[in-house]
């Protein structure tokens, strides 16, 4: 028994030198192989490089672009490696370019309403024929029913209807988060001047609708208006509480152009805006109104803030003007307002925090 298994193992042998043999052969044929493509010169290892070297530049690539896509994920498409490390060698610019830019983050921002002529501007409109035009007179209010854009619809009604006559309910530009202000001049009660004192810290530039009385009696506060930038307006020279419609055709160009050439002789300032005593107009009022080359503009916000025997609360007022806003505004506040003085500076900050931009009408 002991010999036959000694004998079976002894058969193996054959049979395992038989394997061994042919994949030591294919061991050695496989350096050989290694050994002749690390032996080619420099040469044409840069210009075809080995199965090695592919392989190393394969994951070189794959890295890169993983780097790549990490970088863009943390920085914006419109940067580059050269803006941000002049950005690490610049720190203020660094500082500058982290922060966003907003209207409510300036007090007195610069470069906004830059007047085009400190002397006003002449209109030459195109003349309408009075003839037939209706002078049923019509009383202006705004309105409450508000379209999407928070706008009164009344003055969209209005502006469609009107604005043939260079007539003036609101600029309807809603894609624009642009607000006008305005003020009417018909007598003084000493917050003018404090009034001016707020428009220029904020750098802020309105329209003053001024009679003539108020300009005879009130010279240093219009050529203030013109000196710092504002726009002047007429306002007509009596304003007639019946409406400048209850007057006949001649007695309404005085009206208009007395106060005309008063401002022009004593300020040397042209006048080119009409605001309606009263809201009140016809039809033929605006044609008369545009022949006499001016513009009407009357206005998408006002309140009750004229009475100066009854001011309204400062708080409710500031929150009924703020909720209000809406693209295109006109504002109409009077400037005999103690609320209206007190109010200003903090409703021009929360109209910039909303995103809105003070445009001067012109």
């Amino acid at each position: 028994m002991h010999k036959k298994r000694r004998r079976k193992r002894k058969n193996y042998r054959p049979r395992i030198i038989a394997y061994v043999i042919p994949l030591l052969c294919v061991l050695l044929a496989g350096i050989g192989v290694v050994r002749a493509f690390t032996s080619d010169d420099s040469k044409s290892k840069q210009e075809q490089p080995g199965p090695q070297a592919a392989i190393s530049q394969l994951g070189s690539s794959i890295l890169d672009a993983a780097s790549a896509k990490a970088s863009s994920d943390q920085y914006p498409a419109d940067t580059d490696a050269g803006e941000k490390a002049d950005d690490s060698e610049s720190p203020d610019a660094a500082e500058d370019s982290a922060k966003e830019f907003t209207l409510a983050d300036l007090d007195n921002p610069q470069g906004f309403d830059e007047r085009p002529t400190e002397n006003g501007i002449v209109l030459a409109n195109e003349q309408i024929d009075l003839n037939g035009l209706d002078t049923a007179c019509l009383d202006w209010g705004q309105g409450g029913d508000l379209d999407e854009y928070n706008r009164p619809a009344g003055c969209m009604q209005y502006q469609e209807k009107y604005g043939m006559y260079n007539a003036y309910f609101i600029k309807d530009e809603p894609e624009k988060k642009v607000i006008y202000l305005t003020m009417d001049e018909g007598y003084e009660y000493g917050c003018s001047s404090r009034i001016m004192d707020t428009l220029k810290e904020k750098n802020v530039h309105v329209v003053f609708f001024v009679t003539k009385p108020y300009a005879e009696q009130n010279p240093d506060l219009v050529r203030r208006m013109i000196d710092e930038g504002h726009e002047v307006g007429n306002h007509s020279v009596t304003h007639p509480a019946a409406g400048l419609p209850s007057q006949d055709i001649e007695t309404q160009t005085n009206e208009i152009n007395e106060n005309h050439r008063y401002i022009k002789e004593q300020f040397g300032y042209d006048m080119h805006l009409f605001r309606y005593p009263a809201g009140k107009f016809s039809q033929q009022s605006l044609a008369l109104i545009n022949n006499l080359n001016y513009k009407s503009v009357f206005w998408s916000f006002a309140y009750l803030d004229y009475d100066v025997e009854n001011q309204p609360d400062p708080a409710e007022s500031l929150q009924k003007a703020v909720s209000k806003l809406h693209p295109g505004a006109i504002y109409l506040l009077h400037a005999e307002s103690e609320t209206n003085t007190q109010i200003l500076g903090d409703f021009i900050d929360q109209v910039r925090a909303q995103g809105y931009e003070f445009k001067v009408f012109e």
